[in-house]
């Protein structure tokens, strides 16, 4: 039975009033409800460190996180994006961001696309399965049009944010425009300390849970602005944590250059005051807890929490901690893509599990659907698969294709990308600058030396060249015109005063897609062709090798 966690919550929450059988294969149709369907909370942070919680020594007070860890399952090689945007794009679709156009970059203010309208979204699933479906918290998969946000892709209900960097207490603005609504209309929070965003998310999840129709189960989308950037908190909270020294070791990344120059400055570090702004989170995460307790429901809710990338290791920008692993948020090394991630379910999981199979963001989409007896109604193949046995019945679930990743934030045309083939591992940087491109290759095996170390790309270039290949390949199925890291506005562009009035209507829209500037269907398909490898012209298409011509789409 689970354990109540009553006692962990701290009175500040409260100042509001891997492959195996298809999961095909266990569903019934999505028309029945079952009684017994578990309810789904996903809490997802916003690059925390995989050092940061309490249970793993931080010096952090985490209670209600350290309680999921113990009443269920610790992924302990559990891997993300790099970055925001594609961490969460792969979450809700199940399928690699690559393929998206949603891979190098995060969804930025002035960026007008976000995730293809034919791509089917985890949530849509759950909802045509009579589950209720709400989100409480960050969007940042596109808000130029009403076809891209929540209520179009699945959630019945969406309290939050469109954009990243709003800050923790209104007005929730970005570049001087407010962010905050419900249902897309915008609205107004409490000022002063009732209106700090982590304890408003709670606090309407709770009230949500409440007031939910309890003869249907639901889903829950809960992805906190904490701890990102800019980091703010509870003076009462940055008072306890006041004394807290930063003892962090070196990235080994070139970030560490950076915080060299930070500190040589003096710029304070960040620590202290992130300490406080993920105490705040995990007691927002602990009055949720609190409420499936309170509604009888805990033992049959699958709570899973994870962060979207790594922790920021640059000294007075971020305070997380990603050791034992190399690097930090935007970088392919491990401390950039394996991340904290926690799951429980007391009817199904046994308590103190440890999973040290490599699960991926990809795979949450199946194996959820799989946990509950949902139908995926997704058109398009996943990418994730089923980890449902691994986590249930510590089956080793096997994966057919190779982990990949990739980063260009920050610097436009400075990429670093990730192969990742059972316990071998490459990392390859790729610089074009105006008159050349240089490419480095590192090669890594996580089993004797998941901190990155050890380079053996010299001792296995028969592997390197392999792998190098299969990230090629990867790359190629990248839109021509997905996200890229333009950080700075397009010259002239104005931002709106609010962002819940920014998108354009979808009364006002085509009701097709645009595709390219080919004029017929032909033509498409020879440009998409002579781009070959630079990306793909064509949505959706992974190329057919023909012989003597090279990788084309099929009509």
């Amino acid at each position: 039975m689970h354990k109540s966690i009553t006692h962990l919550l701290s009175p500040l929450v409260f100042l509001s009033g891997c492959f195996s059988v298809q999961a095909e294969t266990l569903q019934p149709s999505s028309a029945e409800i079952q009684p017994e369907q578990p309810n789904i909370i996903i809490m997802v942070a916003d690059d925390i460190g995989f050092a940061d919680p309490g249970f793993r020594g931080s010096g952090i007070e985490t209670p209600a996180i350290d309680s999921l860890a113990a009443d269920g399952v610790t992924m302990n090689r559990f891997y993300t994006a790099p970055i925001s945007s594609p961490t969460r794009a792969a979450l809700m679709t199940g399928r690699d961001p690559i393929r998206l156009g949603v891979a190098y970059s995060v969804v930025l203010p002035w960026d007008s696309g976000g995730v293809h309208t034919s791509e089917h979204f985890m949530p849509e699933s759950f909802q045509a399965a009579g589950y209720q479906t709400a989100m409480m918290g960050k969007w940042h998969l596109g808000h130029s049009q009403e076809n891209f946000l929540p209520n179009r892709r699945g959630f019945d209900y969406f309290y939050g944010h469109l954009h990243t960097e709003v800050g923790y207490y209104p007005p929730f603005s970005l570049l001087g425009g407010k962010d905050f609504q419900e249902n897309g209309k915008s609205i107004d929070a409490p000022e002063g300390a009732e209106g700090y965003s982590t304890f408003l998310l709670a606090n309407k999840t709770s009230e949500w849970i409440k007031e939910r129709d309890k003869s249907k189960p639901f889903f829950l989308y809960l992805p906190f602005l904490a701890p990102h950037e800019p980091l703010e908190a509870p003076q009462t909270l940055i008072d306890k944590y006041a004394d807290l020294k930063d003892e962090r070791g070196p990235a080994r990344s070139p970030s560490d250059d950076i915080s060299k120059v930070s500190k040589m400055t003096g710029t304070k570090s960040r620590r202290p005051l992130y300490a406080a702004v993920v105490d705040a989170m995990d007691q927002a995460v602990g009055k949720v807890l609190k409420t499936l307790d309170d509604e009888n429901i805990a033992d049959n809710t699958i709570v899973m929490f994870f962060s979207d990338n790594g922790a920021t290791r640059v000294h007075g920008r971020g305070g997380g901690d990603n050791a034992p692993y190399r690097g930090g948020k935007g970088e392919v090394y491990e401390g950039g893509i394996r991340v904290v991630s926690v799951m429980r379910w007391p009817d199904k999981i046994k308590s103190g599990t440890i999973l040290n199979d490599t699960m991926t963001v990809m795979d949450v989409f199946p194996t959820l659907t799989a946990a509950s007896r949902v139908k995926p109604l997704n058109d398009y193949k996943l990418d994730g698969i089923n980890m449902l046995p691994a986590l249930t019945e510590g089956k080793t679930v096997k994966r057919k294709e190779p982990v990949f990743f990739t980063s260009e934030i920050p610097l436009y045309n400075s990429f670093g990308y990730t192969t990742i083939d059972g316990d071998w591992k490459l990392v390859q940087w790729v610089t074009q600058e105006p008159m050349s491109t240089s490419v480095t290759q590192e090669l890594y095996n996580l089993a004797d030396d998941p901190g990155e170390y050890n380079d053996l790309s010299s001792k296995e270039p028969k592997r390197v060249a392999k792998m190098s290949q299969q990230i090629l390949t990867r790359r190629a199925l990248h839109p021509i015109n997905g996200v890229r890291a333009r950080i700075s506005s397009p010259p002239g562009w104005r931002p709106p005063l609010d962002w819940a009035t920014y998108p354009r209507p979808s009364t006002e829209l085509q009701e097709i897609p645009a595709t390219s500037m080919a004029p017929t269907r032909t033509s498409e398909h020879v440009l998409d062709y002579l781009h070959d490898e630079r990306g793909r012209l064509i949505y959706n298409c992974e190329p057919t090798h023909v012989p003597f011509v090279g990788g084309v789409c099929i009509p």
